[in-house]
């Protein structure tokens, strides 16, 4: 839901999208040949779905390494993403001609806490859409200081948003839905996405999208997302806005039916809760980059299982189990911190108001905990200095209290959930063998 549809770029054309019934699905898609780049928004355009492009950055561009990244391109060095700033304008420009425009729209995503040239090199070439956020692409991705990248922030959103100038529209996603990708309780992801949002507001944009990644429990996602829905509303009435929601993000099952059914599982929620936008992920996350194949292939089964859930019989709301009370108090104590939300965030971290379980960041206190209860539900066992200790309640039992092997087993509860349901466990090994990619130093040997 929006509050009036944007006029035109990425968020106009979801709109619209939304408007007519229909479900965006959208790759994590980056590579570093301007011509594989190419080809993989065409195919993406060209899928049987209705989709928006994406061109994700390699590590070096997202640090603000260009030297390292300039050197790899000089040396035709294959890089995990596309160096936009180590390319000159022309080049990304032909990347895109032909390919983006009203009807296909390209996200640039990055992962960077300092992302002031990308913003520059994503405008000179043409484009106005992006996503990250000073908290979420500073606390899970690096070590720089959280004051720091909240400046860069406000600068790069700043420039973002001087494009209303000419009449464009840009657009920002906030990935603060989606703080490390799991055991991060819903009511922190939906805390975090409704700040970040606000905080791109304040900094003059008027197009946003608020994410949310799949978590651990169908029936938590949706109390979750509806949450999310009716905060944004109350926090930003004054901006178009849709939700974006992003397929697990953390373990990924290893067999095809499992992964084709945590993708089916994901586009399903997306529909049911009313969501605008899906990031899909593939059969081929757990083994390697997934091809431009691989992708298409994602993109067209998440747009089958969508509407397949357009025509079931409509899913009754998920019971209150106090995610929005959780999360509006959240929001309502960091904003009470200061006026200047920039300000605010740093007071809240440094107070503990904000506070990501098993996060290392430095200024992230780093004194709270979660596990997954024997519902599959994110639950808190600790909350810190949280303002919640009148509506959390949390779990005293052996089971909230993870230790290291405790942990690495809740890292891969979906992964063998989606897995074990379809196989029995001999079954499984035989599919994960012949799943994963040939040993290039036995077929070596082979060949010798």
């Amino acid at each position: 839901m929006t509050a009036g549809a944007a006029a035109s770029g990425f968020g106009g054309f979801i709109a619209h999208a939304r408007q007519a019934g229909q479900l965006v699905v959208q790759p994590r898609m980056g590579m570093s040949s301007p011509c594989a780049m190419r080809a993989g928004l065409l195919a993406t355009r060209q899928a049987a779905a209705l989709t928006v492009g994406t061109i994700t950055l390699d590590s070096y561009t997202r640090i603000g390494d260009d030297a390292r990244a300039k050197a790899a391109v000089a040396a035709g060095v294959e890089l995990n993403g596309y160096p936009i700033t180590s390319y000159d304008v022309a080049t990304t420009r032909g990347v895109l001609d032909g390919v983006a425009g009203p009807e296909f729209p390209v996200q640039i995503r990055h992962g960077s806490p300092c992302p002031e040239r990308i913003f520059g090199a994503l405008i000179d070439a043409g484009l106005d859409a992006t996503e990250g956020g000073p908290v979420s692409y500073c606390l899970p991705y690096s070590r720089m200081p959280l004051s720091d990248s909240v400046q860069n922030w406000a600068r790069s959103c700043e420039l973002l948003a001087g494009l209303r100038q000419t009449g464009a529209e840009p657009h920002l996603e906030t990935f603060g839905g989606c703080m490390l990708g799991q055991l991060c309780p819903p009511s922190l992801l939906i805390a975090m996405s409704v700040l970040e949002c606000m905080f791109f507001r304040q900094h003059g944009l008027q197009s946003v999208s608020l994410s949310y990644a799949q978590q651990t429990s169908h029936e938590q996602d949706i109390e979750a997302i509806g949450a999310l829905r009716r905060l944004a509303a109350e926090w930003l009435p004054d901006v178009d806005w849709h939700v974006v929601i992003y397929a697990y993000m953390g373990v990924y099952p290893r067999t095809p039916a499992g992964a084709n059914w945590l993708l089916s599982e994901a586009a399903r929620l997306a529909v049911t809760t009313g969501a605008a936008r899906l990031i899909v992920k593939t059969i081929a996350e757990a083994y390697w980059i997934p091809s431009i194949a691989d992708n298409v292939e994602a993109l067209e089964m998440a747009a089958v299982a969508a509407a397949a859930q357009r025509r079931a019989p409509p899913v009754l709301a998920s019971g209150d189990t106090g995610l929005y009370a959780e999360a509006s108090r959240l929001i309502e104590e960091v904003v009470d911190l200061h006026p200047d939300l920039d300000r605010a965030l740093l007071e809240a971290f440094r107070a503990g108001y904000l506070d990501v379980p098993y996060c290392l960041h430095p200024d992230n206190a780093g004194r709270t905990r979660s596990y997954i209860d024997h519902n599959g539900r994110l639950q808190w066992s600790r909350i810190g200095s949280m303002p919640l200790h009148d509506l959390v309640r949390p779990s005293r039992s052996a089971e909230a209290e993870l230790t290291a092997a405790g942990l690495l087993t809740s890292l891969s509860f979906v992964e063998r959930r989606f897995d074990y349901a379809h196989l029995e466990e001999e079954d499984l090994a035989g599919q994960v063998k012949a799943a994963q990619p040939p040993d290039p130093r036995s077929q070596s040997s082979k060949e010798r």
